[in-house]
């Protein structure tokens, strides 16, 4: 079984902030499905089956936790369902990437990415895949963590619409194509158009 994990916080609150594009990426692909959402306790989640050369079940999570606490839920959802580290993408915002712009990782570090830090703290595991969405960096003067919890602003909702479609179709890549193939594709695509290293 495949796991797609979108990171972000739970609540009206949050839902339309930087943090939560993990879960407007979520969002889009269970939008592409008939599904039904189960509350698992830490997590909501849903099955979808996708019909490739064979058909591959993907699981859908979005943590219930908070963002801080991601990794109570991931690890919970390992369990349940014996699902390999390699075989989890978790989909996360990224200040480091301009808004418009998708990275993937088969592994590494947080990255200082508190969601990140927390499934690697409760999995003792960084061996799993990323797809990072770029929210960008914030202005002078605003400190990240407020930057991360404000909403998009007006002028960039259309961009914001174009690169979580681009997220979705990247996620759904990495479960049928493989890490590999979707890096080499994705990395280094920007919705904006603007041209620049990966």
């Amino acid at each position: 079984m495949k796991c797609i994990v979108g990171l972000g916080n739970p609540g009206k609150k949050y839902r339309n902030t930087r943090h939560n594009v993990g879960y407007m990426v979520l969002d889009e692909i269970a939008g592409r499905f008939r599904i039904r959402w189960a509350d698992t306790g830490f997590s909501e989640t849903a099955l979808v089956t996708l019909s490739l050369d064979e058909s591959v079940d993907v699981l859908l999570v979005r943590p219930l936790t908070y963002m801080n606490l991601s990794g109570l839920a991931v690890k919970d959802v390992m369990a349940q369902h014996a699902v390999q580290a390699e075989d989890v993408l978790v989909i996360h915002d990224d200040m480091d990437l301009p808004l418009g712009k998708v990275r993937l990782r088969r592994k590494g570090s947080s990255g200082g990415h508190r969601g990140i830090e927390s499934i690697i703290g409760e999995t003792g595991l960084c061996e799993f895949p990323r797809l990072k969405v770029g929210i960008g960096r914030p202005p002078e003067g605003v400190e990240p963590s407020d930057h991360v919890l404000a909403g998009f602003s007006t002028g960039d909702q259309e961009v914001l619409r174009e690169v979580v479609r681009l997220a979705a179709a990247a996620a759904l890549d990495v479960v049928s194509k493989g890490i590999e193939w979707a890096m080499s594709f994705y990395n280094g695509l920007d919705v904006t158009g603007e041209s620049g290293g990966r």
